[in-house]
């Protein structure tokens, strides 16, 4: 019989997420991507490869890398926004895990606040779920940031806006999708639910 209290491995762990975030909506086809860090020094992290849908991940369909995205295990391409995920863990230590949401109130909003910078958040009970929060009149901002196909200048502007935020929980690249982290894949994951929820409620509180 196979023992309940064993830890999930890191495969695991966002093969889980990838199904869940399928199943509510927030990962569509092949899009977004997932990673857990392995090590820090020297830095090694699990990251999804290119072109899996999240919903039928595997322990196949991961690559472990290093920090110049470099793949030591596993087959497959590095996912395009590995970049992104090496400069969140360089300039968040206690970041461990990265995850991904794609919905159309996201994708809304981030259209229509792009102009303003960011996506604002206040009032919400529900902000408390945020390391660090404990008052419902938190303010939490989500940089939002212009796409772009060239990925190492992309990481360069989310280096920009993390060093100029030190608080922020998330960010979110317009028309594309939000990154969030944690210390762990299940903050993580409270982290993206608690700005799903909020992404809905001030689109429909806007219209």
């Amino acid at each position: 019989m196979a023992n309940d209290s064993q830890p999930l491995s890191p495969t695991q762990e966002l093969t889980e997420a990838g199904r869940e975030f399928y199943r509510r909506g927030w990962a569509r086809g092949a899009s977004g991507n997932f990673s857990i860090l392995l090590a820090r020094k020297p830095l090694r992290l699990c990251i999804t490869a290119a072109g899996n849908e999240k919903g039928t991940l595997d322990e196949t369909n991961f690559l472990e890398l290093d920090d110049d995205a470099e793949i030591l295990q596993g087959f497959g391409r590095p996912s395009d926004e590995t970049m992104l995920h090496l400069s969140i863990y360089r300039l968040r230590p206690r970041a461990r895990c990265i995850l991904y949401s794609q919905t159309v109130w996201g994708s809304i909003l981030s259209d229509k606040h792009y102009v303003d910078g960011s996506i604002m958040m206040q009032g919400h009970e529900v902000l408390k779920g945020l390391v660090g929060v404990d008052t419902h009149e938190h303010t939490e901002r989500i940089p939002i940031v212009e796409n772009s196909s060239e990925q190492i200048a992309l990481s360069h502007v989310i280096e920009n806006v993390l060093l100029e935020n030190a608080l922020i929980h998330g960010i979110y690249i317009r028309r594309h999708g939000l990154y969030a982290w944690g210390e762990t894949v299940e903050e993580a994951r409270r982290n993206i639910e608690i700005f799903e929820f909020l992404f809905e409620v001030l689109a429909h509180s806007n219209r």
